[in-house]
């Protein structure tokens, strides 16, 4: 079939690839362990369910605004605002079935044919295919594993230029852990008012982080709010990953032009969903210090496991609850070393070139899986590596 030329770039991301054939060699009764698919194991916390199931069974179930319940605004804008120092109104918040559709529609309503783009590499796939649906063209940026896997700069300053619709930022990242510092934020948006770029700052995991850091966000920087977009939602944070809620903030005129966008693809986001997403946010969030722990518990044992098994260096992630560890002394590609450990040792992980050229060399692990998980994929990691 002959498909429009906007989308005959569209590949599937390889997290589902790997998980189709891990999953075919499950069917032949091997044992995998799942070290691929970036969602957290915890159930969604109780007293979110029970206030799903309660709107349900009370008819919570119709349209909504496109752009959300203005209940669920007020109480986004109240929380995001609190834990990034800025004041924000409902009006600046938009409401979408997961935060894809809030990575996907301001690019669209932003970007012309033709407009350069910059983004993370290694990345969040849907940043290259997403720019290149509005016509854009993809500006990747190197992360430098030297730099805690933050931009390398001496680029970016290259690239970035009049041409530059768009800064595209991820911190903590997907797939390195990475937290850009604040100095880096800076630079970046001296950048950003000189060339008069948008900047999308993708902050899904900006909750999971460790060893009481905080994430920077580059919408609390002088001047920036009026030229960011923050994307966030409840997937990570809350284990609601199927319940798909996410929500953008961004200036109101954008917000409009976004909810436009919204009316006419997905219409709105489930009733019920966006009532248990008020209870998400407003009710004990002990829950969330409680798992945060345990990815941290988690986190160190992965790295301390992966630093030990030699040919194998890997940093120590600051947030998100994924590990990029550096392959490159085996001589093998990406590709052919994530077949082989699913091969020989029956652990499902992904090629850091899934993320871009630049992730070449590098495994992507995530450790959102048990403990006991985690300590039988490092013994076998150890095992089928000693042979190489």
């Amino acid at each position: 079939m002959n498909f429009a030329h906007r989308t005959q770039h569209l590949q599937p991301e390889g997290a589902y690839q790997v998980l189709a054939n891990a999953q075919a060699q499950e069917a032949s009764g091997r044992q995998i362990i799942h070290l691929e698919i970036g969602q957290p194991d915890f159930d969604t916390f109780a007293n979110i369910r029970q206030a799903g199931i309660k709107a349900i069974n009370e008819g919570l179930t119709r349209y909504t605004p496109p752009n959300g319940m203005l209940s669920l605004r007020e109480v986004i804008a109240e929380d995001a605002g609190k834990r990034r120092g800025l004041t924000l109104n409902p009006n600046q918040v938009v409401v979408g079935p997961g935060a894809k559709p809030n990575l996907f529609f301001p690019v669209q309503a932003l970007v012309e044919p033709g407009d350069e783009v910059i983004y993370p590499n290694p990345g969040f796939p849907t940043y290259e295919a997403m720019i290149r649906v509005a016509g854009g063209i993809p500006v990747p940026v190197p992360l430098l594993e030297d730099n805690c896997f933050s931009f390398d700069l001496d680029v970016f300053k290259r690239l970035v230029n009049d041409r530059t619709k768009l800064i595209i930022l991820n911190s903590p990242s997907n797939p390195t852990g990475g937290v850009i510092p604040k100095p880096d934020l800076e630079q970046i948006a001296v950048a950003a008012q000189r060339h008069n770029c948008w900047v999308m700052s993708d902050e899904i995991y900006a909750r999971i982080v460790y060893d009481n850091a905080s994430v920077p966000s580059i919408a609390s920087l002088p001047g920036m709010l009026e030229r960011t977009i923050i994307v966030d939602g409840f997937s990570k944070t809350y284990a609601m990953t199927g319940w798909r809620l996410g929500f953008g903030i961004m200036p109101e005129k954008l917000a409009n032009m976004v909810t436009l966008l919204l009316t006419h693809s997905v219409g709105c986001t489930a009733q019920f969903v966006q009532v248990a997403g008020v209870e998400a946010l407003t009710g004990p969030q002990e829950q969330v210090d409680r798992v945060m722990a345990e990815y941290q518990r988690r986190r160190d044992t992965i790295v301390d496991g992966l630093n030990a098994i030699p040919g194998v260096t890997c940093q120590r992630p600051q947030g998100a609850f994924y590990v990029f560890p550096n392959i490159k002394s085996f001589g093998f590609t990406s590709s052919a070393m994530a077949d082989l450990l699913l091969d020989k040792a029956g652990v499902a992980v992904l090629p850091g070139s899934d993320f871009g050229e630049h992730g070449e060399g590098y495994l992507r692990l995530v450790y959102s899986t048990s403990f006991e998980n985690l300590q039988l994929a490092m013994d076998r990691l150890r095992q089928a590596l000693k042979s190489l």
